[in-house]
């Protein structure tokens, strides 16, 4: 709800800026979007502007390929079919593209990451959540209006497929393990040097980041931790990371059961390697939505007490 509201009020500012700066202000041009590649339950693409930049941001819009195609084309906003984000400042999650703002000048780019916007910054929607595994979306770009010139006329829709699980020794996402407690393989977890119950771990796992880097990183920690305990194998990067990110935490407490805080840029290379393991990019790969086997208490304890 208070990202649909976020997403209205932006949008209500934009049109009146563009209204207001010029009345008679021609189109931005239309941006490119190109796709890069998908895990299981996310898609990575690459939003290009034209010529005349996306000065106020870009919207994606995307929804499921078999929905756009029994449609014939592309629904109204108000459709709930529709997924939308409007992305207008700055990520600190999904960065190691490069991207740094999402409000492009002339052949500018930036890189997002659908599936995977629950910690993200910088971008108003309320489809937050992961996509489906195995299933074929359809996307588009937008440039936002501004005093520049009126909303672009959209990019051609791209068509990209989530991936299947293909392995049992795999992980899962933090959006599995939040809504799936039951299927956790320990009670309790260590954060740097102070330990979690479960439902203290699931009030951090809602937490909205928020510009905390300390919750972006929780999260990622949290599933990879479990994604371990589970009997996930991770490569000695994952596992240094883990490291790294137990000792820059040390002893903060993560909201909401803590007030501990750490800026992004600390914390976006730990988070950015976590969520790339958790989402199956690296590692074994991503489990799907059947819980793998569980692991014995040798292979969690490390982690847990």
């Amino acid at each position: 709800m208070l990202a649909r509201t976020l997403r209205r009020a932006f949008l209500g500012i934009a049109v009146t800026a563009a209204v207001s700066g010029s009345a008679v202000a021609a189109p931005l041009s239309r941006p490119s979007l190109s796709i890069l590649g998908a895990s299981r339950t996310s898609v990575t693409a690459v939003v290009t502007a034209g010529e005349s930049g996306a000065p106020a941001g870009f919207t994606l819009e995307w929804m499921k390929a078999s929905e756009y195609d029994a449609l014939g084309s592309w629904p109204s906003t108000e459709d709930s079919r529709l997924h939308r984000g409007v992305f207008v400042g700055v990520p600190t999650l999904n960065t190691t593209d490069g991207t740094h703002s999402y409000q492009l000048e002339s052949d500018g780019a930036a890189g997002v990451e659908l599936g995977d916007l629950f910690d993200e910054t910088g971008v108003l929607t309320a489809q937050s959540g992961e996509l489906e595994e195995g299933t074929e979306y359809v996307v588009r770009a937008i440039a936002n209006s501004a005093p520049e010139g009126e909303a672009s006329e959209p990019s051609a829709p791209v068509r990209i497929a989530t991936a299947l699980r293909s392995s049992q020794d795999c992980t899962y996402t933090q959006g599995y393990w939040k809504t799936h407690e039951t299927a956790w393989p320990t009670g309790s977890l260590t954060l740097g040097t102070v330990n979690y119950s479960a439902a203290q771990l699931l009030l951090v796992f809602h937490q909205p980041a928020a510009g905390n880097g300390l919750v972006s990183l929780a999260h990622q920690l949290i599933a990879a931790k479990l994604n371990i305990a589970n009997g996930a194998t991770a490569p000695a990067a994952v596992l240094l990371a883990i490291n790294q990110a137990d000792a820059l935490i040390g002893a903060l407490v993560a909201p909401p059961i803590g007030a501990g805080t750490l800026s992004p840029a600390s914390t976006s290379a730990l988070t950015n390697t976590l969520d790339q393991f958790n989402n199956g990019v690296t590692g074994p790969g991503h489990c799907g939505s059947t819980p793998a086997k569980r692991s014995t208490w040798g292979a969690a304890k490390q982690f847990v007490r």
